[in-house]
């Protein structure tokens, strides 16, 4: 019998992690995210820690080979077959987060008051999920908090982040696995309403909910060139006639700031390194009266970098270099001690990481605080920018490196949430797509849909600002770890269900 509820248990658990993994694009069943999330925690569930640890691994385990197939695009054609176990890795290693919180909802179950171990669980998974989203190897996709973009729970990110949502969704599927449990749903409904009433007080209070009517003008250019011809011979002219031509089409309008993707152009010898081009950007940003975002490479001081150009009718005004690479595709972490492994050569990228955050001053009259492709994903950076005067987010990225998989779809969700936590405008500019102008809201004023070419024009204003914007996200992770320690050393009875 013990044998055989433990099954059931794992069984449920991964239906919970497919169930979860549908939530985010490109399936976007998103109300199904509390659903998983209880079928998680009622799997779960297990006298040993240490069982509860094996089976939120494997479960774990699940969802992250779903969620992060998509990179099995970007590698194969460098790796081959290699490409799907580096996937399988990946997520074998983040599925630890998983296992970890499953292990705290064991002990939550056993040290805390009954009605009071769901909430820990909650906060549980919502600490570890912050956890192996921050640092050089963190890997911030497949966040929960990031499935709710356009549901009413999104407001939550105005106060407490991605972070915010994912606790609400989990406490919301917490204590419908601990009903389900107890066959009690007094605690399930208290739950529930609560976090309903958060979320309406959220609402009436959010600075976001009545935006000003926007008044500058900018654009987001897609030449939707493809990543098998980015690299190729004659590919830089082709892309700089496409994007002139493009950038040019938009003279009538008269935007204050355009928009290019990410090393859209891609001038080996560094794009600050060519006069002759660089000359040729300040005209066609004079023309027409804008200040031009051109991601291309930058090279100096023996480095290469990924860079950003804000070019202006004066010339050249400043380069923003990115800080956050994306490991093992754009450098590689010890490469210095690890050179030896296959493939390393393959996956070192050779960039260099930029050191400065730079917010720039732009034809808008906004400060622009610019995020280059994977940067996007990850909070804490956006906050850097926002905290250094950053009045308007500039998401640079070519998400042609994911083909036509759910990533380009992910990752354009994260931005709605950059959006909605720090009060800003979004201008995105993607390689192939998606491309487009969101509010502090997280509504999409403006789109262009993947593997089309075209211009995402659009207004965009000064920012509305948010609680978020001004703390960041080091306190709500501090305060859910320091909620979860509390609530141990709470007097009451102890339960045996979450």
């Amino acid at each position: 019998m013990l044998s055989s509820e433990r099954a059931r248990r794992t069984a449920v658990g991964v239906v919970g992690a497919l169930v979860l993994a549908a939530a985010f694009p490109r399936v976007g069943a998103a109300w199904g995210a509390p659903f998983g999330a209880a079928a998680l925690f009622w799997g779960w569930q297990d006298p040993s820690w240490r069982r509860a640890f094996r089976r939120g691994w494997f479960t774990g385990l699940i969802f992250f080979s779903i969620s992060f197939w998509w990179w099995s695009n970007t590698i194969q054609s460098d790796v081959g077959i290699f490409a799907y176990v580096a996937v399988i890795a990946a997520a074998a290693l983040e599925a630890l987060s998983f296992g970890i919180a499953a292990a705290l909802a064991t002990v939550a179950r056993q040290r805390m008051p009954a009605t009071l171990a769901p909430l820990g669980a909650a906060l549980a998974y919502s600490a570890l999920e912050w956890a192996r989203s921050i640092g050089t190897l963190g890997v911030p996709f497949a966040q929960l908090g990031t499935t709710q973009a356009d549901m009413p729970l999104k407001v939550l990110a105005a106060y407490l982040g991605t972070s915010g949502i994912t606790l609400a969704l989990c406490t919301i599927g917490a204590y419908a696995a601990d009903a389900l449990a107890r066959r009690t749903w007094r605690a399930f409904a208290i739950a529930t309403g609560s976090v309903a009433l958060v979320t309406l007080i959220a609402w009436i209070a959010w600075p976001a909910r009545s935006l000003a009517t926007p008044s500058i003008r900018v654009a987001a250019v897609q030449g939707n060139i493809a990543q098998t011809l980015k690299w190729q011979p004659g590919a830089l002219r082709e892309a700089i006639d496409r994007y002139t031509r493009m950038t040019t089409a938009t003279d009538a309008q008269r935007p204050a700031l355009v928009v290019w993707p990410e090393t859209v152009i891609t001038d080996r010898q560094g794009l600050n390194n060519d006069p002759q081009l660089l000359a040729r950007f300040t005209m066609l940003a004079a023309k027409a009266h804008t200040t031009l975002v051109a991601g291309s490479i930058d090279i100096h001081q023996g480095g290469v970098y990924n860079g950003l150009f804000f070019i202006n009718a004066g010339g050249l005004e400043a380069i923003y270099d990115k800080r956050q690479l994306v490991p093992f595709a754009e450098s590689f972490p010890g490469r210095r001690f690890l050179w030896w492994l296959p493939y390393v050569g393959e996956l070192s990228g050779g960039f260099t990481p930029g050191r400065i955050p730079g917010v720039y001053p732009t034809m808008a009259g906004l400060r622009a605080a610019p995020l280059i492709c994977w940067e996007s994903a990850f909070g804490d950076l956006a906050y850097d920018q926002v905290r250094n005067g950053g009045q308007l987010l500039i998401i640079s990225t070519d998400d042609a490196w994911f083909g036509t998989t759910s990533g380009p779809y992910q990752h354009a969700q994260i931005a709605q949430l950059r959006a909605i936590e720090f009060g800003t405008y979004v201008v995105r500019a993607a390689a192939t797509g998606i491309s487009g102008i969101i509010a502090p809201n997280g509504v999409w004023q403006t789109k262009l849909p993947l593997d089309t070419q075209g211009v995402a024009e659009g207004m965009v204003g000064p920012p509305v600002g948010s609680l978020f914007a001004r703390y960041g996200p080091m306190p709500v992770w501090i305060l859910t770890i320091a909620c979860y320690l509390v609530l141990l050393l709470v007097p009451g009875r102890r339960g045996e269900t979450i």
